[in-house]
């Protein structure tokens, strides 16, 4: 299944001597690397031949393997960093001799930043978007955010646009690939459980050694009632029967190992009081429903949470498109305490860009009221409405209608 990240990873081996795949656990970043052209070495660390060659004296490693080396989930070996640092330093000039990849570690990031700070392009892989699961080529909305000084064209979008069918069914599945590529009745279900023990026993406790499994396990399991939810720390707290620094630390975790995805609220030039708590998404929409235990597809739409899943997957689909797409941006989320909001806030090099989601297919007055305000007073590019519409329109010159199969 080709990923959408193919030509960003090309590009960045063209600019740095290292590129850097982060992401979470069975995100896909191992299979990945085998579009590595042809010549390059791959170590798996979690492979243990793999790992005594690399571990053993990463200084010496890197002067016998100084071109074309690919690491798989760096994590395991911290000493690599330094190491690598000095490798790279040996020949700073010449770019596109290493890949590595990591996933499950809130420190793997800041290793990757400090050690290699000016020396490695970063992309942050997730698992299989809409589009890559259904094979379909990324679409020109994220062309268009790459181009500040273009205009807004709802039919390029139309010409791309997969079918609500097809939305509902990933929506439901969500993108973690190995259950796509199998495709058997039964295993998606299976493979959750085994994911989560896995995630749960593997990864926080070799992390986090000290960690009570037992709460922690609670806390998984009840963050999918949280998920597209202001986040009240000390609410969390009470449940769990722990500090509230303790559940802060629990979010983060969950964050940094990109399992949960914190979005913190835009306070920009606002005019208005707003909320400042922080609000979150569980990242892959099918662990979310695993975790809610929603039986199958036709349960989605009368489920409780079928406008916050709707939403945060509407959510996920937008920051790895840009992603991918190598954009540099922001994101936030705007509620004032009366109860205006607009679900995402985004902020780069193409100005600001306000989003809403709704789950209908028609946008009427009402819902279009805070989004137009929004757009007006922060004198943003463009607001977007993501919805089930049949097609891409524009409601007026800075109003967009883009239908979830667009993105």
């Amino acid at each position: 299944m080709k990923r959408a990240y193919s030509e960003l990873l090309a590009k960045y081996l063209k600019y740095f001597p290292c590129v850097a795949l982060i992401g979470v656990r069975q995100g896909g970043k191992t299979t990945f690397l085998k579009e590595l052209p042809p010549g390059w070495k791959v170590f798996d660390l979690e492979k243990q031949s793999d790992f005594q060659t690399v571990s053993a004296d990463p200084d010496v490693f890197f002067r016998l393997n100084e071109d074309k080396v690919a690491i798989d989930e760096v994590q395991f070996v911290p000493a690599l960093f330094p190491a690598l640092r000095v490798a790279i330093d040996r020949d700073r000039a010449r770019a596109g001799r290493f890949v590595i990849t990591g996933s499950s570690s809130p420190a793997l990031l800041g290793a990757v930043s400090e050690s290699l700070a000016g020396r490695v392009g970063i992309i942050e892989m997730a698992p299989l978007t809409c589009r890559e699961a259904f094979e379909v080529a990324p679409g020109p909305l994220y062309e268009w955010f790459a181009s500040p000084g273009s205009s807004f064209q709802p039919s390029a979008l139309n010409d791309s646009m997969i079918g609500i069918k097809d939305v509902h069914r990933y929506w439901f599945y969500g993108g973690y690939p190995e259950p796509w590529v199998k495709k058997e009745p039964g295993f998606h279900k299976a493979w959750m459980e085994n994911y989560v023990q896995t995630y749960l026993h593997r990864d926080v406790a070799g992390l986090f050694p000290r960690i009570n499994r037992e709460r922690f396990r609670r806390f998984l399991h009840l963050l999918g009632g949280f998920s597209g939810a202001i986040v009240n720390f000390a609410e969390v707290a009470r449940a769990l029967g722990v500090s509230q620094p303790t559940a802060q630390d629990y979010f983060e975790i969950a964050d940094g190992t990109f399992l949960w995805r914190n979005v913190q609220s835009f306070e920009k030039r606002v005019l208005k009081r707003v909320v400042r708590h922080p609000r979150g998404y569980l990242r892959d929409s099918g662990l979310l429903h695993h975790l809610l235990r929603v039986a199958g597809e036709d349960d989605l739409d009368a489920h409780p949470f079928c406008g916050r899943s709707w939403e945060g997957m509407a959510i996920e689909q937008i920051i790895r498109g840009l992603n991918a797409r190598g954009v540099g941006f922001n994101y936030s989320y705007y509620r004032t305490a009366g109860g205006a909001e607009v679900d995402l806030v985004l902020e780069g090099d193409f100005g600001l860009v306000a989003v809403e989601v709704k789950h209908s297919q028609a946008a009427g007055a009402n819902d279009l009221r805070t989004l137009k305000a929004f757009v007006a007073e922060h004198d943003c590019r463009l607001g977007i409405v993501v919805n089930n519409d049949e097609t891409a329109r524009l409601f007026d010159e800075r109003i967009a209608g883009v239908p979830m199969g667009c993105l």
